[in-house]
C-alpha cells in the first residue's frame, strides 16, 4: 500500500488524489502546510506526496514549484487535471453579516469577483490550505462572521453549512496536481508521456533564450509550458521550467539535451511520467 502525502484532510489535493488513484491501494496522511507534504516524503513517512502546482484561474503555484527546485530533490511521477469547484462555508446566516474569509491565497484569487461583489467588506485571511480555513472557522466558534472558502468534503468534515455554491470566478476552474517521489507509481489508466525540465542559461545576452527554444524547433519538440523563475542568486537571473510533449529517453530528446549542453546550458530533468486529462 503506497503511503501519499497530502495537505488535509478535507482538502482538493485529498479529494483529488482519491479519484486519481482510485482502485489503487493507498494511504493518504494528511498534511497542514504544503511543506510538510515534502517533508513526509523526505523523510520516508510518506511513498509519495500530492502537490498542487497551476490553476486554470491564477496560474501556477510558484511556492510550490520554488520547493520543487530549492528545497528538495524529489522527482515528478505523474500528474493529472482536477475540476475544482469553491463553496462559501460557514454557519448559516446572512452574507452580510461575514466580516472574515479565510482560506488558501490561490483559493482565494480563484473567488475574487465573488468576494468583490457578495462581501466587499469582508477582510480576506490567508492561511495554509482550504481545510485549515474550515478548521479555523468551526474553532472559533464562539465568533460571529466566519466564513471560509473551500470544497463540500471540508464544510461535512467540519460540520459547517455551504452559505454559496460555484463561487469560482470561471466554471472551467481546474488545478493541475504533480505526485512526487523516489519511486514510480504503477498506474493502468492511459495518459500522455511528458517531460518537465529546469533549464539554467550559460550567461544573460540577447539570444539567449532564443537559442535553447531553436533547439527544440529543429529538433520539432513541442513545448507545453515554459515559465520563468528567480534562481535566489542575484536579480535578474532566471530558471526557465519547460514542460516537453515526449518522454525523457525517445529521439528526438536526447539530442536535443546534447545540443543544449554544448550551448552551456545547464538542464535538470524535474521528471518524465504520464500526464492525465480530468
Amino acid at each position: 500500500m503506497k503511503r501519499i502525502s497530502v495537505l488535509g484532510p478535507g482538502t482538493f489535493s485529498e479529494e483529488s488524489a482519491h479519484h486519481f488513484l482510485g482502485a489503487v491501494p493507498h494511504q493518504l496522511i494528511p498534511c497542514k502546510l504544503i511543506a510538510d507534504v515534502f517533508q513526509a516524503v523526505v523523510s520516508g513517512r510518506a511513498d509519495l506526496g500530492v502537490i498542487p502546482i497551476e490553476n486554470t484561474l491564477e496560474g501556477s503555484v510558484s511556492q510550490h514549484l520554488d520547493w520543487l527546485v530549492h528545497e528538495v530533490d524529489l522527482p515528478i511521477q505523474a500528474e493529472w487535471v482536477y475540476p475544482i469547484t469553491m463553496n462559501l462555508i460557514g454557519r448559516a446566516g446572512p452574507l452580510e453579516g461575514i466580516r472574515e474569509v479565510l482560506s488558501h491565497p490561490v483559493a482565494l484569487g480563484q473567488c475574487r469577483e465573488f468576494l468583490r461583489a457578495r462581501l466587499p467588506r469582508a477582510e480576506v485571511i490567508p492561511v495554509g490550505s482550504t481545510s485549515e480555513g474550515a478548521r479555523q472557522v468551526r474553532e472559533r466558534a464562539s465568533e460571529t462572521g466566519l466564513a471560509a472558502i473551500g470544497s463540500a468534503a471540508s464544510a461535512a468534515l467540519y460540520g459547517l453549512d455551504i452559505l454559496a455554491g460555484h463561487i469560482e470566478d470561471h466554471p472551467d476552474n481546474a488545478t493541475r496536481f504533480v505526485l512526487v517521489g523516489p519511486e514510480p507509481l504503477v498506474l493502468s489508466r492511459p495518459g500522455r508521456s511528458k517531460t518537465s525540465l529546469l533549464v539554467t542559461l550559460p550567461a544573460d545576452f540577447p539570444g539567449a533564450l532564443h537559442q535553447v527554444l531553436s533547439v527544440f524547433a529543429r529538433k520539432q519538440v513541442n513545448l507545453v509550458r515554459i515559465e520563468s523563475r528567480p534562481t535566489r542568486k542575484r536579480l535578474g537571473n532566471y530558471f526557465f521550467f519547460i514542460d516537453v510533449d515526449s518522454p525523457l529517453s525517445a529521439q528526438p530528446m536526447p539530442e536535443a539535451l546534447a545540443e543544449l549542453d554544448s550551448l552551456g546550458c545547464s538542464v535538470r530533468v524535474l521528471g518524465s511520467y504520464l500526464s492525465h486529462g480530468v
